[in-house]
């Protein structure tokens, strides 16, 4: 489950109350009128089953509220409740499969920033693999992969290009790029320094390397598996599971590749520059294609899963709607049946539609006496418009009434006219 807390403008409160409540997979709404300040305005919170976190959020935006006000999401991790159990059963699909698109959003803007910390991070991991490197050292190569903070822009260039973020898709770019470009460059430095210190020599470089040789000779195996680390890495965003994302910085050569290009530039290695540069590209575009094609899967995948069973209460959806679209089918549109199966298998009217029974000849079809139009005259009445007089009756008027009467009970008339031996009460 997960936590919603919303400052909504008090003008606003009453529509997205209605839109909280109609929603499938919400529970435990709460309202506190004028308890925000700062923006001011009503505080309404509530928990939204994760698989319906997305479409909630989006039909917040359309109503303004991240401008008007905030939207603040976080994960509950234990929720103990008959109503959040029922609101993450009655939501369609699994939570596990769920991609909050605008966390995944925030997430990856925050890993693609190029900042101080970012650039330390990877330029100590790039530092540590070149003593990995010059030491032939998997340990150490191991514990540089983990340091490297990749991963973030390269997930946030894959995001980015399926959200149609251009921004998005510069800044990661240029996080990725001068990152590593500085990392790079104070790693040949580093290199430089140890050299001077006596504590990396130029035999270091050339020697065989049984354990870290692979690290410059790059084939198709390096990109196999960058592509299947890029997938894993990829789903344990969109599911929350950080934990996956360390045996994704472990299993691909970015950080490594990188340290011994430099390494070997600082030593004029020029074969081995171009080795490990090709096996920094290798696993970098293995890495953004599978992100990419992950994330454009799991969007395809649930928007089909949703149109296959939409909820009736979904915001924005419409009863008997067709799952693409469009108008709802013919079935859908008829209106209900007017009969029911009753006991003993007799069908009995629908109480909502109860059947019409024509007035007998004679009775007098408009309840009010003084004006005959029903509830139109009373609907006008209530408006304040004087009521239609009553018509006139003529002289003949019981007569023709009695005359119909007795037509319909079947007695016999003399010459089409009523008997004058019974006339009508008000007629004497």
């Amino acid at each position: 489950m997960l936590h919603l807390r919303l400052i909504v403008p008090a003008d606003t409160t009453d529509e997205v109350v209605a839109l909280l409540g109609s929603t499938v997979g919400t529970a435990h709404l709460v309202v506190l009128p004028g308890a925000a300040r700062s923006p001011a305005g009503d505080v309404v919170t509530c928990d939204v089953a994760r698989e319906a976190g997305d479409e909630l959020i989006g039909a917040l935006r359309r109503l303004g509220i991240d401008r008007t006000g905030a939207i603040s999401l976080e994960n509950l991790d234990l929720t103990l409740s008959t109503h959040a159990d029922k609101a993450e059963h009655e939501a369609p699909g699994d939570s596990a499969d769920a991609v909050l698109w605008e966390e995944l959003t925030e997430a990856t803007h925050e890993e693609s920033t190029f900042s101080v910390t970012y650039v330390s991070f990877l330029a100590l991991a790039t530092m540590l693999a070149a003593c990995g490197v010059m030491l032939d050292n998997a340990v150490l190569i191991v514990g540089a992969m983990a340091v490297g903070p990749e991963f973030g822009p390269l997930a946030g260039i894959s995001t980015a290009v399926v959200q149609r973020a251009p921004r998005l898709v510069a800044r990661s770019l240029w996080a990725l790029i001068g990152g590593f470009a500085v990392a790079m460059i104070v790693t040949a430095g580093f290199s430089w320094l140890l050299n001077a210190f006596g504590l990396f020599t130029p035999d270091m470089i050339d020697r065989p390397r049984p354990n870290t040789g692979f690290i410059w000779h790059p084939d198709w195996m390096s990109f196999v598996v960058a592509f299947l680390a890029g997938i894993a890495g990829t789903l344990s965003l969109t599911s929350a599971k950080s934990g996956a994302l360390i045996g994704v910085a472990i299993s691909v050569t970015t950080v490594p590749a990188a340290a011994n290009a430099a390494v070997a530039f600082s030593y004029a290695d020029y074969r081995q520059t171009i080795g490990s540069g090709q096996q920094l590209l290798a696993n970098l575009g293995g890495i953004v294609l599978a992100g990419t094609l992950t994330l454009l899967l799991q969007k395809g995948l649930w928007r089909i899963r949703r149109t296959q069973k939409p909820p009736a209460n979904t915001p924005g959806a419409s009863v008997g709607a067709r799952p693409g679209g469009g108008r709802p089918s013919r079935k859908a549109r008829a209106p209900p049946s007017r009969c029911e199966p009753g006991e003993g298998g007799v069908k009995r009217r629908h109480a909502a539609a109860p059947r019409r029974t024509r007035p007998s000849v004679g009775a007098d079809r408009h309840p009010d006496p003084v004006d005959r139009r029903g509830d139109r005259g009373r609907r006008a009445r209530a408006a304040g418009h004087p009521p239609r007089p009553a018509a006139r009756r003529g002289p003949g008027h019981h007569a023709v009434v009695r005359r119909a009467e007795d037509r319909g009970r079947g007695r016999r008339t003399r010459g089409g006219r009523a008997d004058p031996h019974r006339r009508h009460p008000r007629s004497r």
